[in-house]
């Protein structure tokens, strides 16, 4: 395989796996604040701001934000490279780049999802589509991936594009964590941090609401949901998980030799393995950081060892 076809395959599986929790985690967010409990999670202003937190690196948190105006950057703006619409903008054209490696089927689901993006109403979707396009978005992703899975050989590429989904979804849980933490924050004095309603918009934005209910048998806390979506390897979505998954992906690509990326991604495996959550919780911000940093090192790494040759 080519590096060239490699980083395509890479880059396909993070875009897809970017679009769908953007499209989730704005559809969960925006709706549940209509019937949140208390009168900040319900106000617009903290909403769109929670949903732009999200997605960009530098969002001005002074500025007074027009609802349509974010809704649109967020999902359909072509310039926002941020954007529900570049992000599978881009894994469509990384698809294109590694044509002849992935399956008809595979291929076919991308271009019908693009189709869909490309040509979907700008005026519909600002009057009554946001629930309809981002609920669309998520389940096509999910066909999509499925068919990574199921029409794929699992082989070296199939692990390529897993590594890349892995990675990406370890990267986009701990983003959207960091985001309603400081939701939280903001409305304990109405709800309390350890019990605010964010925690449960936060799991049922990663599809984790239900399972997290039946492995701790309580209402979500602050301390079960970040143990849950951090340090559970059962959890498919926690950070843990996706690095102990893209550990064993990784080394099928290694031919036998040890990579200096497997290395890394091995050794904060283990340390996270004998961490605790109130490590965690005592430094959160310092953590999140350091996180965000270790995985976008793995990336490079593996970009540096694997694909630039």
């Amino acid at each position: 395989m080519l590096a060239r076809v490699a980083d395509n395959l890479f880059w396909m599986g993070r875009y897809l796996e970017r679009t769908e929790h953007i499209a989730r985690f704005v559809n969960v967010n925006y709706f549940s604040s209509l019937d949140a409990p208390n009168e900040t999670s319900q106000s617009r202003q903290f909403v769109l701001n929670s949903i732009l937190r999200m997605v960009d690196d530098d969002p001005d948190d002074n500025e007074f934000l027009d609802e349509r105006t974010v809704l649109y950057d967020v999902v359909l703006n072509p310039k926002k490279m941020f954007s529900i619409k570049s992000c599978f903008r881009m894994a469509r054209e990384n698809a294109s780049g590694a044509r002849d490696l992935i399956s008809s089927e595979l291929f076919e689901s991308i271009n019908k999802l693009h189709h869909y993006i490309s040509n979907y109403s700008v005026d519909l979707f600002l009057e009554r589509g946001l629930d309809e396009f981002t609920s669309n978005i998520s389940k096509a992703i999910s066909t999509i991936k499925g068919k990574i899975v199921t029409t794929m050989m699992h082989n070296e590429v199939y692990s390529v594009v897993m590594l890349g989904v892995q990675l990406e979804r370890a990267t986009d849980v701990i983003r959207i964590i960091d985001t309603k933490h400081q939701d939280a924050i903001a409305t304990k004095q109405e709800t309390g941090y350890r019990t605010s309603y964010e925690w449960t918009t936060l799991l049922k934005g990663l599809q984790s609401f239900d399972m997290m209910k039946r492995y701790y048998k309580k209402v979500p806390t602050s301390k079960d949901t970040l143990d849950f979506l951090i340090l559970n390897p059962e959890c498919p979505k926690s950070v843990m998980s996706c690095l102990n998954s893209a550990k064993e992906n990784i080394d099928k690509l290694s031919k036998k030799k040890e990579l200096a990326s497997s290395f890394l991604i091995g050794k904060i495996t283990a340390e996270y393995k004998y961490k605790s959550i109130d490590e965690i919780e005592t430094s959160f911000n310092d953590y999140i950081q350091e996180v965000i940093e270790e995985l976008a090192s793995i990336c490079t790494s593996i970009e540096n060892e694997l694909f630039n040759h």
